[in-house]
């Protein structure tokens, strides 16, 4: 069994008070982060022992018995709480679980629900004031409020009953909440709960999808080209992985591809001209809210993969039970509350699932049900182009050409509130046929993006819970069209399968998507999608095994469509291959252990370079020392080794030292960088800062490492202080969605490190595994997990954060899963019956 002893659920009761009146504390200054220079609201109310914070703890443990109502219940709905505070909902029919699943969401996580919802439909000023005005503004921008829109009035049958059930659920408990159970949040800003509408899960899904699907790599193609010449530019951003160990199963053992890098040419004279403009785009696009984690694909080091995720699969021929075994473990941003909300939904003869639901949609999104298990993670293509517009008047258009006429723009206003309804700003957005337009500079782009035209989800994802098969499973997932995901199954027969799967476009002409395109002509527009099977798949796979982990999912060789470019480096996805490929007798604790392995493919490969470029150099005493270091390191980022503290500082330092031709801010992906590590007189080498030199490979990564080496000394003492190790240099941030300190988790020591299977930045960072699964498909299926965080979304509750040092040590609790309602221990029990 992968579980370890389970923490400790209680939290003395001072630590409780404490974390409130230090909350409660900066309350004021909250107020002010948020609304600016400005009147404090009053705090006597807020400190007001009977209706003011403090009442939080009245409902800091859930009630051992409780009854509500809610209009719409077709019958008496019970709920059953157990010892991990996770709901089992038995109800009549699938609409009245979906009922309850939003009434209890919203008991644990009512702020969380308001706070994505406003995210994904661009309305955080109407709470948060001036302060989320960008991210408001980049939201709207990008079409997300008209699209949610469309999409809801085009919701019908089970999807559009299940969205309006959750929101009866969510109205439900808003309508019977007392004054002492409203967030602490709530009382810090001054404000009130929105009610509940199909419209805010429709915004949280679309925000889900920003964080999912936002692409650029058009536009870093563009200032590659504007800076050193389209040959150069097009090798920097490559089509293709440069190792291949894709998802699909291809070769067997992973190959690379061989990428020659052009010299830095003369500047593209076409990119030039739209260069201020792309960099203008670039930096609208990534305004976000940064605590709510709205962010697209990062890259902090030219191969850094630090937001990532993994799943794998083993068929029974290679597990010691002789059952298939299934291990999910996405990784997003961290928050408190987490990103995910645990539940199981039972009805009676239709559907038993159990998982994990982002707080806001009515689903189990990763999880299992009696028969099987599936788990998801980014396909990471290329699901937004953009077109370059002439229009009529460069100020004000309201005019496009297109094939030689003049065409009407769409219009809309997008009107900003603050928290007393004030009208903050009024924009007008426009939109070509294409989607939204944005000026820039004297041009204009219009972007077309996957995600605005998504539909079908949610009734896939009900359906594939009813599913018997892996097969069956499959075929309901067909109608998920976005965000396009890896999608993988296993069953209680043993078939283990995966598929890319999605809406995926076919572009006109060469059919890529890693250029900005003519708008002047409908020749340039998407002209269809892939079919269901062109998508990367595999099912039974010879090999016994499956595993993605954002890499290119299928061999180039195998597959001529373009799906997407500058593919995530593939590092965790060779070390989990690597393992199973060793292991013919797999078990659940393996699964377990293998999802914080502290190997690491990327330093195994980095590494040998390192240390023979500062054999080629003349000996100081630093440099010997840092070789010998990485030369007796064995790749693995345990918490007591010293090698990777030195690794990581000296692998900035070389994108640093490499890429000086390039704009600021701009890093290529591990493609050009694996292709100039084996050509070392190549003239990328050369640091044009230095004109009196002409540099080497050898003597940029020896550069880098003395670098490192000294940046090591600086910030941790000289080695023999003993301050290198990795446990005390590799620390996270698990912040509150509003970014308090006394509700965020900060300063955390956890498994794993850059590129590894559980990957995470080296210092500082805020992202990790948000969820960690295994399931053992046998005769009785079982399942463990965990997630960062708790069930509950009151930091007066011991359920705030109860999860936090299982997650931290890699550790797993079993996964309560009893067919009968009867065999549930229950902590809580919550009867919700029809309102008439």
């Amino acid at each position: 069994m992968p579980s370890r002893p389970s923490v400790d659920t209680s939290r003395p009761a001072r630590d409780r008070g404490r974390r409130l009146l230090a909350a409660t504390a900066l309350g004021a200054l909250l107020w002010l982060g948020v609304r600016g220079a400005g009147p404090i609201p009053p705090l006597g109310p807020v400190l007001d022992p009977v209706r003011g914070a403090w009442a939080l703890a009245a409902s800091a443990r859930l009630p051992a018995r409780a009854e509500a109502r809610i209009r719409g219940l077709s019958a008496d709905t019970r709920v059953l709480y157990d010892d991990r505070a996770v709901p089992h909902i038995f109800a009549a029919s699938e609409t009245d679980a979906w009922r309850a699943l939003g009434y209890v969401t919203a008991r644990d996580r009512l702020f969380q629900l308001d706070l994505q919802a406003r995210a994904g439909g661009g309305t955080l000023t109407e709470l948060l004031g001036a302060q989320a005005l960008r991210a408001d503004r980049a939201t709207r921008e990008l079409g997300m409020g008209r699209a949610a829109e469309r999409i809801v009035a085009a919701a019908t049958g089970e999807e559009r009953q299940s969205l309006e059930a959750y929101a009866a659920g969510v109205n439900a408990y808003l309508d019977a909440m007392p004054q002492r159970d409203v967030p602490l949040e709530y009382r810090l800003l001054g404000r009130r709960p929105a009610r509940w509408s199909p419209l805010r899960s429709v915004q949280v899904m679309l925000r889900m999808q920003h964080t999912l699907t936002r692409n650029d790599v058009d536009l870093e193609h563009l200032r590659a080209a504007a800076a050193v010449g389209e040959a150069a530019a097009a090798a920097l951003f490559p089509l293709h992985s440069p190792i291949q160990e894709p998802i699909q199963p291809s070769a067997g053992e992973p190959r690379q591809v061989q990428v020659t890098v052009p010299p830095p040419g003369a500047p593209d004279s076409a990119a030039t001209l739209a260069l201020a403009e792309a960099e203008a785009a670039a930096e609208s696009e990534a305004a976000g809210f940064p605590v709510l984690g709205i962010s697209g694909r990062r890259r902090v080091a030219s191969d850094d993969d630090a937001l990532g995720s993994n799943n794998w699969a083993v068929a029974p021929a290679r597990t010691r039970a002789g059952s298939a075994l299934l291990a999910g473990d996405p990784h997003l941003d961290l928050t408190l509350p987490s990103v995910w909300y645990e539940a199981r939904i039972q009805v009676s003869g239709v559907v038993d699932a159990y998982g994990v639901t982002i707080p806001g949609l009515p689903a189990i999104l990763l999880g299992f049900n009696r028969d099987l298990a599936w788990s998801f993670t980014n396909s990471e293509a290329d699901l937004m182009d953009r077109w370059i517009e002439r229009v009529d008047d460069p100020t004000r258009p309201s005019r496009y050409l297109l094939d030689g006429t003049w065409v009407p723009i769409a219009i809309r206003l997008e009107p900003y509130l603050g928290p007393n309804g004030d009208t903050l700003a009024l924009d007008t957005v426009r939109f070509s046929h294409r989607g939204p337009m944005r000026r820039l500079g004297t041009r204009w782009l219009s972007t077309r993006w996957t995600a605005l035209e998504s539909d079908g989800a949610l009734g896939a994802i009900h359906r594939a819970a009813r599913a018997r098969s892996a097969r069956e499973w499959l075929d309901a997932m067909t109608a998920w069209g976005s965000p396009p995901q890896n999608l993988l199954v296993a069953d209680r027969a043993g078939t283990i399968a995966i598929r890319t799967t999605g809406r995926f476009p076919i572009r006109a002409g060469t059919g890529r998507g890693d250029r900005v395109h003519d708008g002047t002509t409908r020749a340039s527009d998407w002209i269809g999608d892939w079919a269901p099977a062109e998508w990367p798949q595999s099912m039974r796979p010879a090999q016994g095994f499956l595993a993605s982990a954002n890499q290119e999912p299928q061999d180039p060789r195998d597959q001529p469509r373009y799906l997407g470019a500058d593919w995530p480096a593939p590092w965790r996805a060779l070390r989990i291959n690597h393992l199973l490929r060793g292991d013919s007798a797999v078990t659940a604790e393996t699964m377990r252990r293998w999802q914080i392995d502290p190997g690491s493919a990327r330093a195994a490969h980095y590494v040998p370079y390192l240390v023979r470029a500062a054999r080629t150099q003349p000996a100081d005493t630093a440099l010997a020392h840092a070789a010998s270091l990485l030369a007796a390191w064995d790749r693995r980022y345990t918490l007591a080794s010293e090698a990777p503290t030195l690794f990581e500082a000296a692998m900035p330092e070389i994108p640093a030292r490499t890429w000086d031709e390039l704009p600021a801010g701009l890093l290529p992906g591990t493609g050009a960088f694996l292709a100039l590590l084996d050509d070392p007189d190549n003239a990328w080498w050369d640091d044009r800062r230095t004109p009196e030199h002409v540099e080497r490979r050898d003597d940029i990564l020896t550069g880098a490492l003395r670098a490192g080496y000294a940046a090591t000394v600086r910030a941790h003492g000289p080695p023999e202080a003993g301050g290198w190790g990795w446990s005390s240099v590799h620390r996270i941030d698990i912040n509150h969605v509003l970014g308090i300190p006394s509700l965020s988790a900060r300063d955390l020591s956890v498994p794993g490190g850059p590129s590894t299977i559980s990957p995470s930045s080296a210092t500082g960072g805020t992202e990790g595994s948000s969820w960690r699964m295994v399931v053992e498909l046998g005769p009785t299926v079982r399942g463990w997990g965990t997630y960062p965080g708790g069930q509950s979304g009151n930091p007066i509750s011991p359920r705030y954060d109860d999860r936090l040092a299982e997650w931290t040590r890699g550790g797993l609790s079993a996964l309560r899963f009893p067919p009968a309602a009867t065999e549930i221990h229950a902590s809580a029990r919550l009867v919700l019956r029809p309102l008439r």
